[in-house]
């Protein structure tokens, strides 16, 4: 996959790594990337000899700033966007895929880049990290799932204000509201996710793969039914 201009990918004993490519403009994510990072996920979604992907962010500054504005901003490229939103739903695939999914963050994880990282499984952060939906103060609503998964991340109140103010929080507090898990060194960031997704590969795959499914499709549905989902995951992996 070297033919790609706005992310790195390679894959090494089982674990996938996706690295955002564009820190001259702090990853932000123009339509390029976006269909960069579908055919990438679909590869991690179809290839039965990777495990476990992990998301980063090439540079010293940023895992993705969010929305590459400059570019969203304008009138045929907002249009365009939402076009590629509605066809090639993104967020949706990766919260699809039956693997686990690592975010490792660090500096500005904003707007989409807050979104992105809340679609993957575990995410953990150094301590330079920052985190945010700050699209109302641009003008526009979060609309890469920012609305819906902020809330069911950390809890409708404060996600309410979050999403209102726009304003950011520090890892420490990100920590303690539960949407990053680990909050670590900047020099360990990249150590502690490779530790972490090497935990998961010693767990058998389909049990990963039921018990992420259980999860993920107990939240649409009532208490009952969610319970005898799980029985019925319980059953197919004894």
């Amino acid at each position: 996959m070297s033919e790609f201009q706005t992310v790195m990918f390679e894959k090494r004993e089982g674990i996938a790594w996706l690295t955002l490519n564009r820190p001259h403009v702090l990853n932000a994510m123009n339509t390029q990337m976006r269909d960069e990072l579908w055919t990438v996920m679909e590869a991690v979604r179809d290839d039965p000899d990777t495990a476990v992907l992990v998301v980063k962010g090439a540079g010293d500054r940023a895992f993705s700033a969010g929305a590459d504005v400059e570019e969203f901003g304008t009138a045929p490229s907002y249009i365009e966007a939402r076009r590629a939103r509605r066809e090639r739903d993104l967020w949706q695939l990766m919260l699809d895929i039956d693997k686990p999914l690592i975010a490792a963050m660090h500096g500005y994880a904003l707007g989409a880049g807050c979104e992105m990282s809340m679609c993957c499984d575990l995410r953990v952060a150094s301590e330079d990290a920052r985190f945010g939906l700050p699209e109302v103060k641009l003008g526009y609503i979060p609309s890469a799932g920012g609305t819906q998964l902020l809330p069911r991340t950390i809890g409708t109140g404060t996600a309410m204000e979050m999403i209102l103010t726009g304003d950011d929080i520090d890892a420490v507090t990100a920590l303690r509201l539960g949407l990053v898990h680990k909050v670590v060194a900047r020099e360990r960031l990249y150590e502690e996710a490779e530790a972490w997704a090497r935990e998961l590969m010693t767990r058998s795959p389909a049990v990963l793969r039921y018990a992420k499914e259980a999860v993920t499709r107990g939240l649409e549905v009532s208490l009952e039914e969610g319970l005898a989902m799980e029985r019925r995951l319980s059953l197919i992996n004894a």
